[in-house]
């Protein structure tokens, strides 16, 4: 049981960094909680399919997530960025789509480490379970907090937390 927790932890701790950064936008708390569900989803089934199919899938298809995550947060990224130097003071609120993709970057190793959860011997629904509260709850953390910072750092906030999150997805190519 504590080691589902500790993998929980570690699974959501890039949901939380990146969640930090996010938060910079400023989000209402009712989209906190949107995207919040929406990356504990996420972290319930990606293990689940990988545990079902992940085997199946990485044998037909030989290709690199960390290619698809560095794709995704370099574009969301480079987004913040640009968002930032627009005229308009008033945010915009962010696409459900943007959600989307925000939650399967941050649970793409959820599927890889679900290929291992039947060789720990913990291939059932409680493990999956436990990663998606906590990936929720670190999420809705990290959201909360990257609010405050963009309240005490404004624009510049955004800025630096698009640059971040497109160092990241660079890092992810190397």
């Amino acid at each position: 049981m504590l080691l589902v927790f500790l993998m929980a932890i570690s699974l959501s701790m890039d949901a939380f960094s990146l969640a930090l950064v996010y938060g910079t936008f400023g989000i209402c708390k009712k989209n906190k909680i949107i995207l919040s569900i929406i990356v504990g989803c996420f972290h319930f089934l990606m293990p689940l399919l990988g545990m079902l199919i992940g085997e199946l899938i990485l044998s037909l298809f030989n290709f690199n997530t960390d290619i698809l995550v560095a794709i995704i947060l370099s574009f969301i990224g480079l987004q913040m960025i640009i968002s930032s130097f627009k005229e308009s003071n008033e945010f915009q609120p962010l696409k459900f789509s943007e959600f989307f993709l925000f939650g399967f970057a941050v649970s793409i190793d959820s599927f890889s480490l679900g290929i291992t959860l039947p060789n720990m011997n913990m291939a059932n629904i409680f493990s999956p379970l436990i990663f998606a509260l906590t990936s929720s709850i670190f999420t809705f953390i990290g959201l909360f907090i990257g609010n405050k910072i963009k309240k005490l750092l404004g624009k510049l906030a955004t800025v630096i937390g698009g640059v971040i999150l497109t160092i990241i997805g660079i890092l992810y190519f190397l």
